[in-house]
């Protein structure tokens, strides 16, 4: 990723919805209020989740479980009404509200939330606190994502031979990173913000990973895929989730429509002569899970394998999905 402060906001658009000054105000929609009931005091009392759930969505919001602690958060494709009770909604220990000016700030019902926390996904612990973008450190939307990959590495690594080299770039706090490693690839680490990064090795160490052969990098992704061209590097496996927009450690802009299609061209001279992997995904407007396959068709033709393109979505509780992003995923077996 590049410098959060940047375009964390911009790379994930569904966050940042226009409203009118009412709904800047208060919120408000038939099935929620404009403040939980909740005190610091008489917070409700959570069970210890040790996962992340999708409870409702709709009205533009969506209603989480991250652990032990419940949280409202702005979702601009939940078009819809949303299926649980007022009740349901209100009994919230944090919200997020997102203003037109792009910045935002948390209402905190809680006053526990205020700390960092854990939660697991699977094998990886994830700490989780809240940013000032409205983001917790988590995209649970990558979870099918994290998996798949996991599974493919395993699959490699039991089939005898070295470790799969992994590049991760715009690697944010390390789902993909800690995903991989786990299943035993070594992992070049790559984000221009150093907090980002740091949180990711954090993430590592909590989930017994500090040990793994990863490489923590931070740098400009496009410096960065130059420099190792010049060294001869070959990777495996890429994973890339570009922001729609952002500067790196050098303030170098990264602006998703002139610089994505030169930048898997190069990525393309990195594969190993036995690749097995590149998954692209995306938050952008006009990025569809049929762009980015027409995209990778381009990168990785010749190699054979197959393509898997899908809409990002997270399943509510209630059998609805969310959706949240694109991806599309060539794999070599």
């Amino acid at each position: 990723m590049y410098q959060a402060s940047a375009f964390r906001s911009k790379k994930h658009p569904q966050n940042c919805i226009l409203i009118d000054a009412i709904r800047l105000k208060q919120l408000d929609c038939p099935q929620m209020s404009t403040k939980p009931k909740v005190s610091q005091k008489n917070a409700p009392k959570r069970s210890p989740a040790s996962d992340y759930q999708l409870i409702d969505s709709g009205t533009f919001l969506k209603l989480e479980q991250v652990g032990p602690f419940r949280i409202v958060r702005p979702a601009a494709s939940a078009v819809w009404s949303p299926s649980k009770s007022q009740n349901e909604w209100k009994d919230v220990d944090a919200r997020f509200y997102r203003y037109e000016n792009g910045n935002g700030e948390w209402k905190v019902f809680n006053s526990e939330i205020k700390k960092p926390w854990t939660i697991k996904i699977d094998e990886i612990t994830f700490n989780v606190k809240l940013t000032g973008f409205g983001h917790l450190g988590l995209f649970a939307e990558q979870m099918r994502n994290w998996r798949h990959l996991r599974d493919l590495i395993a699959k490699r690594v039991a089939a005898g031979g070295e470790r799969p080299r992994i590049l991760n770039l715009f690697a944010y706090t390390g789902g993909s990173t800690l995903f991989a490693a786990s299943a035993g690839a070594e992992v070049v680490h790559l984000d221009a913000s150093k907090s980002s990064v740091a949180w990711a090795r954090e993430n590592a160490a909590s989930s017994g990973l500090a040990d793994r052969p990863i490489r923590w990098i931070v740098d400009d992704v496009k410096e960065f895929v130059t420099k190792e061209l010049r060294r001869g590097k070959q990777y495996e496996g890429i994973i890339l989730d570009p922001p729609t927009y952002g500067r790196g450690t050098k303030n170098e802009v990264w602006k998703i429509e002139t610089d994505l299609v030169p930048l898997l061209e190069d990525l393309k001279k990195l594969f190993s002569n036995n690749p097995l992997f590149m998954l692209l995904s995306s938050h952008s407007p006009g990025y569809t899970p049929v762009s980015l396959e027409n995209q990778l068709r381009q990168i990785c033709k010749g190699f054979g394998g197959e393509y898997k393109s899908a809409e990002m979505v997270i399943q509510d509780s209630t059998d609805k999905a969310l959706p949240s992003g694109a991806d599309c995923l060539w794999q070599k077996d």
